[in-house]
């Protein structure tokens, strides 16, 4: 074997080896993001298909500084009056990554704008009915809540995508404790998070929370747009909606946020071993080219 080719070897393998040190000294952070309590403002239809059902995606942002695992979620919603909660039949959760990122970027777009929009595709989703997918449980928060206004056949293409809402819409306030079978590892970006729901009979709907986020939610880093929530339908997809600015509208449309929050574990690489793979790799090189020049020489 060559000198350059013995060395370069070496070179592979001293990297395995101080690789190995990092990944064991690398420390597990709690994370948790919430976006607070709903406000009441807007509640949104988002359902799975089922049979000549069409499915509808309602999204919200979250934004992951580094790598992380995410082990569970709640959100936040109504259910038809005095439903059983026997009757929810399936729940589903995606992740999506922001436009254009998993998208086809050529096509016109049927909506105005997908600038801020979640993808045209699912990054990763969960389902209850999948092995591996996740369990939930519901739990009522007040048997009677009331939404100002709501989302639910109003989702149409441009030039007629503006209807106002659909109106009030009144039902049990509740709440959805999912834990992921298996997590969901993700990488530092800005996501969507979209949470699907199907009952025997009517419809799930998403409660809005409070934008700008405030206590108790988790208010996003300075210098971090925290993006408004959208909507879509299985005959918008893959476009999506801005669910305030697009739907809504008026003379200054509002923005809203969606109630939910997430958990898991962010992996972090503790400093002195950061300063270990460094001081290894030069000590490396160093040992590397004495023994190039004493052959040498």
């Amino acid at each position: 074997m060559g000198t350059r080719q013995g060395i370069r070897f070496g070179i592979i393998a001293a990297l395995g080896a101080i690789a190995a040190v990092v990944v064991q000294g690398a420390a597990a952070d709690p994370f948790y993001f919430s976006t607070g309590n709903p406000d009441g403002l807007i509640a949104t239809a988002s359902r799975p298909a089922s049979g000549a059902t069409i499915g509808i995606e309602s999204a919200d942002d979250f934004v992951l500084p580094t790598a992380t695992t995410l082990t569970a979620a709640t959100f936040t919603g109504l259910l038809p009056s005095a439903f059983a909660l026997s009757g929810v039949q399936q729940v589903v959760v995606e992740i999506y990554r922001v436009f254009p990122k998993d998208s086809d970027t050529t096509r016109t777009p049927n909506v105005p704008t997908r600038v801020n929009s979640p993808a045209d595709v699912a990054f990763d989703s969960r389902n209850d009915a999948a092995a591996g997918g996740l369990t939930f449980s519901v739990s009522t928060l007040n048997p009677s809540f009331t939404a100002n206004n709501s989302v639910l056949d109003g989702i149409h293409p441009k030039p007629n995508q503006t209807t106002s809402g659909d109106g009030p819409v009144n039902g049990m306030e509740v709440m959805f404790n999912i834990t992921f079978a298996t997590p969901i590892d993700l990488a530092a970006d800005h996501y969507f998070f979209v949470p699907q729901v199907l009952l025997a009979s009517g419809d799930f709907y998403w409660l809005s929370a409070p934008r700008p986020i405030v206590s108790p939610g988790t208010p996003f880093s300075p210098g971090i747009t925290d993006l408004q929530s959208w909507i879509r339908n299985d005959t918008l997809d893959p476009d999506w909606l801005r669910i305030g600015t697009d739907i809504v509208g008026g003379t200054t449309p509002p923005t809203f946020n969606a109630a939910f929050s997430l958990t898991g574990e962010t992996t972090v690489p503790e400093p002195g071993t950061l300063a270990l793979l460094s001081l290894g790799l030069v000590g490396l090189a160093a040992s590397r080219r004495r023994k190039v020049a004493n052959k040498r020489n």
